[in-house]
């Protein structure tokens, strides 16, 4: 995984991605316990899947092993990338790049995250998803980035419009258990491989 350095980040080896503040890189069999707390925590889950926390064993035996099999499946650059702290070394969450496949999407690369909450509020997610946005446009030859949240989560839109992506619809679907929000819908954010381009500084 490589971007331009003009982005604020940095290629290094071995398939790390470099921000200001972050090492993103591959997940490996010793994350399996901070995945496992990550996804465990009822507010991270709050608005994705069924809003509900997922159990360590599922964790262990079915999220990670998933993850690590998309290394050999997806091109270089795409999959689930874990967020370590440049300073401490640190678990942050994790960053994504893959083939869009969330209801409602049709076609695009899509971008997702997750991040602890104790490091909630202090620009991480910002930061990791500007730095994926342009390594997907500069390095990749990504031409749609897309993603989806629910309508009421706030938070992750301003994250969203902060990475460049723009609001293009709200729709609603039928979810066998509705969780809190659900009835306000969801919403799609797209960015295109030429308003990307047109954006640009200089």
């Amino acid at each position: 995984m490589t971007v331009n350095s003009a982005s604020g980040c940095s290629p290094a080896s071995g398939g790390v991605l470099r921000t200001r503040r972050m090492w993103l890189r591959r997940f490996t069999a010793a994350d399996a316990e901070s995945l496992a707390a990550l996804h465990g925590d009822p507010e991270v889950m709050r608005y994705l899947d069924d809003g509900r926390p997922v159990p360590p064993t599922v964790v262990v035996e079915r999220t990670l092993p998933a993850i690590l099999r998309e290394y050999d499946q997806l091109p270089d650059g795409h999959g689930c990338f874990a967020a370590t702290e440049l300073a401490s070394g640190s678990f942050l969450g994790w960053f994504s790049l893959r083939p869009a496949s969330s209801v409602g999407l049709d076609g695009g690369i899509e971008l997702g995250y997750r991040l602890r909450r104790a490091v909630w509020g202090r620009g991480y997610a910002t930061e990791g998803a500007r730095a994926l946005v342009h390594n997907a446009f500069a390095a990749l030859g990504v031409q749609r980035l897309v993603a989806t949240t629910m309508a009421v989560n706030t938070a992750s839109r301003r994250v969203l419009e902060k990475a460049g992506l723009r609001l293009v619809r709200t729709f609603h679907q039928a979810w066998p258990e509705p969780i809190e929000g659900a009835e306000h819908g969801d919403v799609e954010y797209a960015l295109t491989r030429e308003s990307w381009q047109r954006d640009l500084p200089g």
